[in-house]
């Protein structure tokens, strides 16, 4: 098996996390913050480490650091925590984001609670940036942005799209599903809201996501329930991390997702982004005199995180995927949950292929996979 799906999650996990979840299930097995007994005390101790290791790698204050289950949970918290303080703002995002970020975004919509534009990404940054400046009006209030597309992995220029929503006073929410463990990402960049999955680039487990927030824009929660705190009043917390964390906590996965966090400084942000585009590069090379093959790619005004979708012509994305699942390459076709970027694509009618390479691959595994493509696709 060779396993090139990494943008959907990575897969092996660093050792150092599997054993991090097992002690934790082993030794930490107490509800943390619901008892005053030893156990709670000592797992409640474990979590708030995992929190202040999470808030560290983000530029953030542990405070306003919130586990979720995932980076969909923690975008929904972020566009309807945010958007519940006004009355229908206006919401800018981009033909490149997911389902997580546009689907939310459409629901409030439909109830009448938002109005939203979708900037046009064009083909470099400078387009993108002249479109939400179009897109800003007086009741602009939220700006959702990719740090980069889970199709194709074309990044945004997240910095310079900050610098005009802190000029605007438009709240800036960022979604670092692919981006995250990938690229430096940092609230100091003028990011107002991190949403990030713990078990895709920080080698966490799966049932994990952090929001992370600057605290300049108040949040509204969007499910209640028992937090370990207030417990003798009616209504939800109004502070952080208690008014977002609502129910039992995934123990073992935040304490794991710290582990992961560990294993990638460790190796260095930048020595995995220069690994894994050293491997999409050996692929590329290796598809492009291949007739059948097309690579959706612009590599001279655009800029990628190590990903690369493609599709073999007179071939669905879904039968060329199960071709190379039998011959034990195991990557994701369809449609990524990504309607807008497909749309922008071209490829509604079938989807695509998607490589996406982590720390663990190497040469030899994009070699095998390239010469499997040949002798199956030529």
């Amino acid at each position: 098996m060779i396993y090139l799906d990494n943008a959907a999650t990575t897969y092996p996990k660093p050792l150092s996390v599997v054993r991090a979840a097992e002690r934790a299930m082993l030794d930490y097995g107490a509800n943390p913050g619901r008892s005053g007994h030893t156990l709670s005390r000592i797992t409640s101790e474990k979590v708030y480490a995992a929190r202040e290791a999470c808030a560290e790698f983000f530029g953030a204050e542990p405070e306003n650091t919130v586990f979720t289950l995932n980076c969909t949970h923690a975008l929904n918290f972020a566009i309807k925590g945010v958007a519940a303080n006004y009355r229908r703002p206006h919401i800018i995002t981009t033909d490149l984001e997911h389902n997580a970020v546009i689907r939310p975004i459409h629901a409030l919509y439909k109830s009448g609670q938002v109005s939203y534009s979708i900037a046009d990404s064009g083909i470099c940054d400078d387009d993108l940036i002249r479109s939400i400046k179009r897109l800003i009006r007086p009741d602009t209030k939220i700006c959702v942005i990719t740090a980069a597309c889970n199709l194709n992995g074309r990044t945004t220029p997240l910095k310079a799209i900050a610098r005009l929503c802190n000029e605007k006073g438009i709240c800036l929410i960022a979604d670092c599903a692919q981006a995250a463990g990938i690229l430096p990402l940092s609230l100091s960049d003028g990011i107002n809201i991190i949403c990030a999955p713990g078990h895709k680039g920080l080698y966490g487990p799966m049932g994990t996501g952090l929001m992370l927030t600057d605290g300049k824009y108040p949040l509204k929660s969007i499910i209640e329930g028992g937090t370990g705190s207030l417990s003798t009043e009616i209504t939800q917390p109004d502070f952080l991390p208690d008014m977002l964390e609502s129910g039992t906590l995934n123990t073992s996965g935040v304490i794991a997702l710290a582990a992961g966090i560990r294993f990638v400084q460790s190796k260095g942000i930048d020595n995995i982004r220069r690994h894994e585009d050293m491997l999409v590069r050996r692929a590329i090379n290796g598809l492009k005199d291949n007739p059948r093959v097309i690579i959706y790619r612009n590599d001279k005004t655009e800029q990628y995180l190590p990903v690369l979708a493609f599709n073999i012509s007179g071939v669905p994305s879904t039968k060329a995927a199960e071709i190379l699942s039998d011959g034990g390459f195991y990557l994701r076709a369809g449609y990524h949950c990504a309607f807008l970027p497909h749309k922008k694509l071209g490829t509604l009618s079938g989807g695509a292929v998607r490589l996406a390479p982590s720390a663990f691959n190497t040469a030899s595994d994009i070699s095998k996979f390239c010469a499997y493509i040949d002798r199956k696709f030529r």
